[in-house]
């Protein structure tokens, strides 16, 4: 004796599209802020480091962060973007 079973098609558990991309640059987090000012103050990691006592590390994640969010590769594009945008202030 065979069993015969109708399946019913299942909905997927997870939608797989990947959300939608956003246009602007997603905002800098205060850290990240004051991190941007200290590189413009021409501050070496180690020494933007030693200031806010947070290893190396943590500051070059944070540069890193940074240049993700406004898609840049390089901190003179970082800078120039900021200003663009309005995140530094040229005296």
């Amino acid at each position: 004796m065979t069993r015969a079973s109708k399946a019913k098609p299942r909905s997927p558990l997870i939608d797989l599209t990947p959300p939608p991309r956003k246009k602007r640059p997603e905002s800098l987090t205060s850290r990240e802020q004051e991190i941007l000012e200290l590189i413009w103050a021409g501050f070496k990691n180690k020494e933007i480091g030693q200031r806010l006592k947070i290893s190396v590390k943590t500051v070059e994640a944070h540069r890193a962060n940074m240049m993700k969010k406004l898609r840049v590769s390089n901190t003179a594009q970082l800078l120039k973007t900021s200003i663009q945008g309005g995140m530094i202030r040229v005296r």
